[in-house]
């Protein structure tokens, strides 16, 4: 059977290769080649591959023993298996969680927060249309466990109609909380101003400026 051997300077990676064209000669060469395999492993001292490629359209099989490169698989970090967290750290993720849950329910129990019936009213909508503009992220709306949605009233402009960037800053910041958390948090690249205080400014370009640059990290 022809056998043809690729040198290293060549290819690497492939030690033999053979071309079988019947099955008989197929079978027995395979598991000529697995022990080859296996040796050539141990004498290397790192890993290698066995590899079978069936190629219908010629009609034969070909077996490449593959030395694997060695300084690939140190370049890898290893993946450890994360333990349970113990009871302190339980306990503190715990708390966490509890101290979140009441600042939500304290944020959406404030006098401006607005039931989606009080906000459509305040658009002159129906609640139905309230709640498409949300998913559509049109509208800003914040969701409590219990309360259901709440709906900032200082999302509206002067004339009363919800500013026009919101869409675009849900878009960048992907979630109605962080969409709250821009606009009342103030920001360096808004000179200090909210995000609230420069759309009430009239300031849309650098809003969405400063929304892009918290997205990608280069300030928080």
């Amino acid at each position: 059977m022809p056998v043809t051997k690729t040198s290293a300077s060549e290819t690497p990676n492939i030690a033999l290769s053979m071309k079988l064209p019947r099955k008989a000669d197929f079978e027995k060469a395979l598991l000529n080649q697995y022990t080859k395999a296996v040796q050539l492993s141990q004498k290397a001292g790192h890993q290698v591959s066995f590899r079978v490629v069936v190629d219908p359209r010629a009609g034969a099989q070909t077996i490449s023993i593959v030395e694997e490169d060695p300084l690939v698989g140190d370049s890898v970090f290893p993946v450890e298996e994360a333990g349970e967290p113990d009871d302190e750290l339980k306990a503190a993720l715990s708390s966490a969680r509890e101290r979140g849950r009441r600042r939500v329910a304290e944020i959406l129990s404030e006098d401006d927060m607005l039931s989606a019936d009080v906000f459509s009213d305040l658009l002159g909508v129906s609640r139905v249309t309230v709640n498409t503009k949300r998913q559509n992220g049109q509208v800003l709306g914040l969701d409590g466990a219990k309360r259901g949605f709440r709906f900032p009233a200082w999302q509206l402009d002067q004339d009363g109609r919800p500013y026009a960037s919101l869409p675009k800053l849900h878009e960048i910041l992907a979630g109605a909380w962080a969409v709250y958390r821009f606009l009342v948090s103030p920001h360096g690249a808004l000179d200090g101003r909210t995000g609230l205080d420069a759309l009430k400014r009239g300031q849309d370009s650098g809003v969405i400026a400063a929304a892009e640059g918290i997205a990608r990290g280069d300030f928080r």
